[in-house]
C-alpha cells in the first residue's frame, strides 16, 4: 500500500475473457485493467454486448478470467474454487441488478435478509432493520414484492445487496426500469450509501445522466476499455 492513497476494494490486473460461438472465439473482455477504491463510484458504458456485464461477472467472482487477475479487497478471486468464491461474494459483494430478482412469496424484511440466511448467520434483526430504514421502506417491510411498486421493489434489492455490509456494489442498469424520476431516488440511495459506508460502487448503464452521478466513467468497446486508469498498485494477498 502506498500511504496517502485510498484503499483498492476492486484491481482488475489484464482481464481478458473469450467466449465460443460455434467456431468464433468472440472477445468479451480484453486485458482490462482498472482499479477502485474506497468510497468511489466509477460509471461503467458502452454499446451492448461490448462486455460491460462480463466485466461485473469478473469483478464479483461469478466467473473466471481466461487471463490475468482480480483482486477483491486483497484476495486474488481469479484463484479461489467455485465454493470459495461463492463465499467472498456472499459476505464482500453487493449485486443490485434492473431486473428486481425478489421472492415472490417473501416479504420485505424476508427478502432483505436472505443473504444473511444463505451465508449461515441468520437474520440479524438490528441490521435488516437498520438497511430498510437506509432505504426509506420502514413502513413497508412487512409487504410482499407484488405489493410494492417498481421503485420500492429496486429498494428491497439495494437493501438485500447492503445487508452483509459488503466492501464492493455491482449494479447493471439499476434505473433501466424506472421512470427518470424514480430512478433519480435510485441513485441518491447508492450514492449515500457509498458516502456513507465507504465501500465502492460498480454501475453499467446506458442512461448519461446516471452515468454523470460518478466519480468517473470508463467506457467500454469492443471488449476494450477506454479512458481507463490503471490499476496502480497489487493489493497484498491476504490469506
Amino acid at each position: 500500500m502506498v500511504l496517502g492513497q485510498p484503499s483498492q476494494v476492486l484491481c482488475l490486473e489484464g482481464v481478458s475473457k473469450r467466449f465460443q460461438r460455434g467456431r468464433e472465439a468472440v472477445v468479451a473482455l480484453e486485458v482490462a485493467e482498472l482499479a477502485v477504491a474506497e468510497g468511489e463510484f466509477v460509471g461503467l458504458v458502452g454499446p451492448s454486448g461490448s462486455g460491460k456485464s462480463t466485466l461485473l461477472h469478473m469483478a464479483g467472482g461469478l466467473d473466471r478470467p481466461d487471463s490475468g487477475r482480480v483482486w477483491l479487497d486483497g484476495r486474488d478471486v481469479s484463484t479461489l474454487s467455485a465454493r470459495e468464491r461463492a463465499r467472498l461474494r456472499r459476505r464482500y459483494v453487493g449485486f443490485v441488478f434492473q431486473f428486481f430478482h425478489l421472492i415472490p412469496t417473501l416479504s420485505v424484511e424476508e427478502n432483505v435478509s436472505l443473504p444473511l440466511v444463505l451465508d449461515g448467520r441468520g437474520a440479524v434483526g438490528a441490521t435488516v432493520g437498520e438497511v430498510i430504514a437506509a432505504v426509506g421502506l420502514t413502513g413497508r417491510r412487512d409487504h410482499r414484492p407484488s405489493e410494492l411498486s417498481g421503485g420500492e421493489m429496486q429498494r428491497v434489492a439495494i437493501a438485500r445487496a447492503l445487508v452483509n455490509r459488503p466492501r464492493l456494489i455491482l449494479a447493471d442498469e439499476p434505473t433501466g426500469n424506472l421512470d427518470s424520476s424514480t430512478g433519480e431516488e435510485i441513485l441518491d440511495v447508492l450514492s449515500d450509501r457509498v458516502a456513507s459506508s465507504g465501500c465502492a460502487l460498480v454501475m453499467v448503464t446506458h442512461n448519461p445522466d446516471a452515468a454523470g452521478r460518478a466519480d468517473r466513467v470508463l467506457t467500454l468497446k469492443d471488449g476494450r476499455l477506454e479512458g481507463q486508469r490503471p490499476a496502480r498498485r497489487r493489493l497484498a494477498a491476504k490469506p
